[in-house]
């Protein structure tokens, strides 16, 4: 994006929620689904400081799911991550 002489600015919004949960293994895990939006994200054109349209056909929501283990008291991993 430098070389293009664009950033991104704006927040990118997550309402993650697990949906399955296996605590019964050596590592307990957990299926976690995420709706990812970035409607309030914004390309700019740091040369002029004016955004840059998102594509069309861009969605600006799309749902995630990933698979994650607790490695220790502290930490959850990701293991697995898929865009749907």
């Amino acid at each position: 994006m430098k070389k293009n002489n664009t950033v991104i600015r704006g927040e990118l919004e997550h309402q993650p929620k697990v949906t399955a949960l296996g605590v019964d293994g050596k590592l307990p895990t957990a299926t976690v689904e995420d709706c990812i939006d970035l409607s309030k994200w914004q390309t700019l054109d740091t040369k002029t400081n004016k955004p840059i349209p998102l594509p069309t056909a861009q969605p600006l929501r799309s749902i995630a799911t990933a698979t994650v283990e607790r490695w220790d008291n502290i930490r959850w991993m990701v293991t697995e991550y898929w865009p749907d």
